[in-house]
């Protein structure tokens, strides 16, 4: 098929084009501005558009399915005129939906924690040689791509709850129409789209009102919200609370513990990764994989792409960078580090970059979640405020919103970066988080930073 997708360059959408081209599809796109990895991984397969920009011209009769990522607008010239020829116009979570529609449909939602919730299940499968199609939001480790479409029998979905496209304003989860469903937790999010609580909220109600019987969600019961969501809701799936797996700490190491009392050695931490490990065991259960098989797969299990990912360790000091930005992220992030390293200074450092995140009537839910950390380090551009036509925030607001004794505040990514090249590392965890990139600073320097030894150090 002769495939054209507007606005190309995103995360998913690139790594669906690749998938595309990959199965032989004639693959096309167009956007106005690309970025690596994206821009690297399309010029090697061909596929980077000649000019940068829309141009009408490129959407011809001769193109059979035109698939719209979420940047471009509904005034899109292109989108326009694939309108114009009647061409079938898809978002790519109905587009992936089409390709899906035969195969056992594993969705992950939530607000937190899906994306590692989903790797997980991707991982045991592949462990275990089971055949299976998965979108991810993040590249994960020993996978080419984010998207795999072929005639696999399963596919395993991460399930966001943001807008499909400009025009297809459902949230993407709402088009996947689970037998298995995942929902890690609720908390407010996207308030660009989703301007009161309730608004959010009520995404998640029609999801689990939208299911068919027969299928089955599995929800975490330690989520206030999401327990008393599920309570309100008159869906016809099968529901199942679970909680966080059974584990034991020794020697500073953390194992899952069977039903049998054995013990299986994990490579990841955290109270919050021990709930979505316990979620995606309860869905391999569904796919007929055995607790002892799913706990010696998992076993192995090192993290998706900056989720708590260990970039240097020596001695007691340890860098950790990690994609937490939500508030609920940044407490159990910081919550887990803490409990890892209980003797090590610890310093926090967030990076506020999200629409959300630098809205002032939002500001107020970070209160303390940091406060398990020595020190707290809050960064925000005054140049993103600008582009996302946000009032300023001033570094004293920023203070007064986190609720830190030990706290400091940058809004020079430069000043950032030699601060952090100033710090003494001896016995200390450095942990860096962001779903941006720290305004561009070196991370491989302050990496470098973790290279001495400890005496060193001291």
């Amino acid at each position: 098929m002769n495939i054209h997708l507007i606005s190309i360059g995103g995360s998913i959408m690139h790594n669906l084009a690749l998938a595309l081209a990959n199965e032989g599809h004639q693959v096309s796109g167009s956007d106005d501005e690309i970025y690596d990895p994206a821009r690297s991984r399309l010029m090697a397969a061909g596929l980077l558009p000649d000019q940068m920009g829309w141009d009408a011209q490129r959407i011809t009769p001769k193109i059979d399915i035109v698939i719209l990522g979420m940047h471009a607008k509904k005034n899109n010239p292109e989108l326009l005129k694939a309108q114009q020829l009647d061409l079938p116009i898809y978002s790519f979570p109905q587009y992936v939906y089409q390709r899906s529609k035969n195969k056992k449909r594993i969705v992950v939602a939530g607000s937190h924690g899906k994306t590692t919730t989903t790797a997980m299940i991707m991982h045991v499968l592949s462990s275990l040689g089971i055949d299976y199609d998965y979108l991810v939001g993040a590249q994960l480790p020993g996978f080419d791509r984010m998207v795999r479409l072929s005639d696999a029998p399963i596919i395993v979905i991460e399930g966001d709850e943001y807008l499909s496209s400009a025009i297809d304003p459902q949230p993407k989860f709402m088009h996947y129409h689970p037998q298995l469903l995942i929902i890690t937790g609720v908390e407010w999010d996207h308030i660009n789209v989703f301007k009161h609580y309730d608004d959010y909220l009520r995404q998640f109600k029609i999801l689990l009102n939208s299911l068919l019987q027969g299928s089955k969600v599995f929800y975490h019961e330690g989520d206030n919200a999401l327990k008393q969501l599920i309570g309100q809701t008159e869906t016809l799936a099968e529901i199942r609370a679970y909680n966080e797996q059974k584990s034991k700490i020794s020697d500073n190491k953390l194992f899952t513990v069977d039903k049998d009392g054995q013990l299986h050695n994990l490579k990841i931490f955290g109270e919050h990764n021990l709930q979505n490990l316990k979620a995606a065991q309860l869905v391999c259960e569904q796919l007929g994989i055995s607790e002892s098989d799913f706990l010696k797969s998992i076993a192995s299990f090192s993290g998706a792409d900056k989720r708590l990912q260990l970039r240097k360790t020596i001695g007691n000091s340890a860098f950790y960078l990690d994609f937490a930005h939500a508030p609920s992220k940044v407490r159990a992030t910081v919550k887990a580090v803490r409990t890892k390293y209980p003797r090590q200074k610890l310093i926090a450092c967030l990076e506020l970059h999200t629409y959300s995140s630098l809205n002032k009537n939002f500001l107020h839910h970070y209160a303390a979640t940091m406060q398990p950390a020595d020190e707290a380090i809050v960064y925000y551009s005054e140049h993103t405020l600008e582009m996302k036509r946000l009032p300023p925030i001033t570094p004293d607001e920023m203070v007064v919103a986190f609720r830190h004794q030990y706290i400091k505040i940058f809004t020079d990514a430069d000043d950032l970066e030699r601060y952090l090249l100033m710090q003494n590392y001896h016995n200390t965890v450095l942990l860096m988080m962001s779903s941006g990139v720290f305004g561009g600073i070196d991370l491989e320097r302050i990496e470098a930073r973790f290279e001495y030894t400890p005496s060193d150090l001291a």
